[in-house]
Formats: C-alpha cells, sequence, structure tokens
C-alpha cells in the first residue's frame, strides 16, 4: 500500500480489510476509470443516516423540520470540504495529468474523464467538490469494509470538533446565498461569476468557473459539469478562503 494511503489509515483510524476500497475511494475520475463516484453515492447515503442519528441523540428538544435544517448544514459541500482539510485529504488523492501534457493517456479515460481540465495542475486538490466526493466516497469504502457501525464511528469522529446546536439551522444555505449574505451584511456589491473555460464535447461538459470579489481582490475557481454547479463550487471555494483568512 502507497505510504500516503497508511498515513490516512491512521488519521481515519480504521484499517481496511480490503485496501482496494481505499484505493478507489481516493482515486479521482480524471485519473482512472476505477474511480470514486460510486463510493461516494453509497457514502452519501451512509453519512445522512449517520449524522441523522447523531443529532436525535444530541437535539432531543428540536422538531423534524429543525433537525433537517441542522443536518442539511453539516453534509453540505463546505463543511465536508471543511473535513477534508482536516484529515488532510488531499494529499492521498490522485488525480489526472494535465490533457495537454500528457496526451497519450486520453486512451484510457471515458468520456466524462476525458474531458476533465489539469485537476491536479489548476489546484484541483483543493476544490471543494473534489474533496467533498471524496471524503463521502471514504464513509462508504468504510461501510464495505466493515459494516454501518465502523462507518458511523468514523462520521463521529469526523465530526467530534465540530460545535453542534439548534443554532447551526440559520445556516443551511447553498454556497453563493451565503457569499452574497456575508458581503450584503459588510455593504460590499455581490461576487462576479465568469466561465473561465469549457472543456469537452457538448454532450459531456466541464465548466470552469471564476467567482471575484474586487473590493477585497479575491479570485476563486470551481470546476462542474454545468455553469450553476461550476458556480456552486467557486462560491464555496471563496468562503473557505474567506474563512481562512478571518474576514
Amino acid at each position: 500500500m502507497r505510504p500516503d494511503l497508511i498515513a490516512l489509515q491512521e488519521r481515519l483510524q480504521h484499517v481496511f480489510s480490503d485496501p482496494g476500497l481505499l484505493e478507489r475511494a481516493t482515486t479521482h475520475r480524471s485519473f482512472s476509470a476505477e474511480h470514486n463516484e460510486r463510493l461516494e453515492f453509497l457514502g452519501d447515503s451512509v453519512l445522512n443516516l449517520a449524522v441523522s442519528s447523531m443529532l436525535y441523540q444530541r437535539l432531543s428538544a428540536l422538531p423534524e423540520g429543525e433537525l433537517s435544517r441542522v443536518r442539511a448544514n453539516l453534509v453540505r459541500q463546505e463543511s465536508l470540504y471543511q473535513l477534508a482539510l482536516r484529515l488532510p485529504l488531499a494529499q492521498a488523492l490522485r488525480l489526472g495529468e494535465s490533457l495537454s501534457g500528457n496526451r497519450q493517456r486520453r486512451s484510457r479515460r471515458r468520456c466524462a474523464d476525458e474531458l476533465q481540465p489539469d485537476e491536479a495542475g489548476s489546484g484541483g486538490l483543493q476544490h471543494p467538490s473534489i474533496l467533498a466526493d471524496a471524503l463521502e466516497a471514504l464513509i462508504g469504502a468504510v461501510y464495505l469494509d466493515a459494516g454501518y457501525a465502523s462507518a458511523q464511528a468514523l462520521v463521529q469522529r469526523l465530526f467530534q470538533d465540530v460545535e453542534i446546536s439548534p443554532r447551526m439551522q440559520a445556516a443551511a444555505r447553498d454556497a453563493k446565498t451565503a457569499l452574497q449574505e456575508w458581503l450584503a451584511s459588510r455593504k460590499m456589491k455581490p461576487p462576479q461569476y465568469q466561465v473561465v473555460a469549457r472543456v469537452g464535447a457538448a454532450h459531456c461538459p466541464i465548466f470552469e468557473v471564476a467567482c471575484g470579489i474586487p473590493a477585497l481582490g479575491l479570485t476563486e475557481r470551481g470546476s462542474a459539469g454545468s455553469r450553476q454547479a461550476g458556480e456552486q463550487a467557486a462560491a464555496a471555494a471563496m468562503l473557505a478562503t474567506l474563512k481562512a483568512r478571518n474576514l
């Protein structure tokens, strides 16, 4: 097993009986056809169940609607991105090389993979969507490797330093809305979004979107399969930057 995966197992506090699950969970679709998207699908459901159980126990006085809003806040992309940064998860991920610099790899990739921008070269290891998806894939991998109890224990460890309270219900907003509200509260203009790249065929494009706040001199990028999703990814990256800088 690769040294970075051995170290990741230690941080997860879970040793895989099937190391192949860990390999797949940390492989982005731009790297190989054997990627982590199916594990992400499974991990998303396991995560929601584990978080729901945790909230049911910790916030026993909250009604169903408010519990749902708190859960939405905990499992949204930005929250998972922050958890992935704390692991840290990025150093164990495998992403594709530049298509322009290594075109011979194209024959190994499926359509959507083949049309990816250079994730590693363009800072893909720090993209909120990539890290959040990989974290869900890890949860799915632990579930397949050792069952729900182990996956639930992992989720509890991931959230052990997160303050969970009824006040979180107001924070369950999508990234674009949260960013616009952050700027409005400081009497600043809304962010500017611009598609800076679109790669791939018409039936499976990838949009790279820039989110800019001219007043702060900040620009962050996000990529996804649609312009709207790309804007959300860029907004999430901007929120993470603002938080990191204590702005």
